[in-house]
């Protein structure tokens, strides 16, 4: 089903007839595509329902075209970014005909899940804008964290459970529940693999969140457990290449303090709050998603 929603994307890109989009377009390395399985396993297949997986990954892939063109990243999903093929330019404009393009098939379907992707959409450029005003200085806040990411990562994911519970007639409000908990667990998971993972793994280098002036939060629960002299040194490396030896200092600062569990644990938690949000429907595949993504060697 994945090469199917793969190809409708294609389709709905190469209708405009235009060969530098379609070039760009194809140079984007398919995802995993988290949303989109969500939506059918929730959802009934159909082709309503491939179709608004095709428009969920569409938007979700401009996200990311942009993404990389703010965070100035060469690569992404292990190979060289858009921005980095075409120029920041054309990353910026293939992101645009995507999201245009996907709101203009949204309004093929019911109005209720135009509303609901549309409105997820916004938050999520909020959630962008909030990313780069905390990436300015060291954020010790962890509710600001949990609100930008919520924003960033969680709410479109939270509205693709949402829309596909509409779609099977299913309680919209106990799926969304669920789609914002894996959501959030989804980025404090890999908030987690940019420390623990290796640069290989990652296809990035590994602690370069912190580099790039992103104070995860694995970074902020180690702040509050160091003391005054180590919190003013963690501050010192924020958003700078670090050298060998600043590197193994914040790493044994992480196991020192047991850091790394403390944050797989907060995204446990939010599983289980996820997975009880609709214990009802006794949906093992959705389930497997939830434990798959927190139940792992990191």
């Amino acid at each position: 089903m994945l090469e199917k929603i793969d190809q409708i994307m294609k389709e709905l890109i190469f209708s405009f007839g235009y060969d530098k989009a379609s070039e760009m377009f194809q140079s984007i390395s398919s995802g995993k595509k988290l949303r989109s399985k969500l939506i059918l396993k929730i959802a009934p297949l159909s082709d309503e329902s491939l179709k608004l997986c095709a428009i969920v990954e569409l938007i979700h892939s401009a996200s990311l075209l942009h993404d990389d063109v703010i965070d100035e990243s060469s690569t992404r999903r292990g190979k060289a970014s858009v921005n980095a093929t075409y120029g920041s330019k054309n990353a910026i404009m293939l992101g645009d005909i995507l999201y245009s393009k996907g709101y203009y098939e949204l309004t093929k379907f019911d109005s209720f899940i135009c509303r609901e992707i549309s409105k997820a959409v916004s938050l999520l450029s909020i959630g962008e804008l909030m990313d780069v005003e905390l990436s300015k200085s060291f954020n010790t806040n962890k509710d600001k964290y949990i609100n930008m990411i919520y924003n960033k990562t969680a709410v479109l994911i939270e509205a693709s459970a949402k829309c596909g519970a509409f779609l099977a007639g299913l309680d919209t409000d106990k799926f969304a529940q669920y789609g914002k908990n894996l959501g959030l667990a989804f980025q404090i998971i890999d908030d987690v693999l940019d420390i623990t993972q290796s640069s290989d793994t990652l296809g990035k280098p590994s602690l370069s969140d912190f580099k790039d002036g992103k104070t995860t939060l694995p970074y902020i629960y180690l702040y509050e457990n160091l003391d005054e002299n180590d919190k003013e040194i963690l501050k010192s490396y924020f958003a700078k290449e670090l050298d060998d030896s600043q590197i193994s200092w914040i790493k044994s600062k992480f196991n020192e303090h047991n850091i790394v569990q403390k944050t797989i644990n907060e995204a446990k938690n939010l599983a289980k709050e996820g997975i009880l949000a609709i214990d009802e429907y006794k949906n093992d595949g959705l389930v497997a998603v939830m434990k798959n993504m927190v139940d792992r060697e990191f």
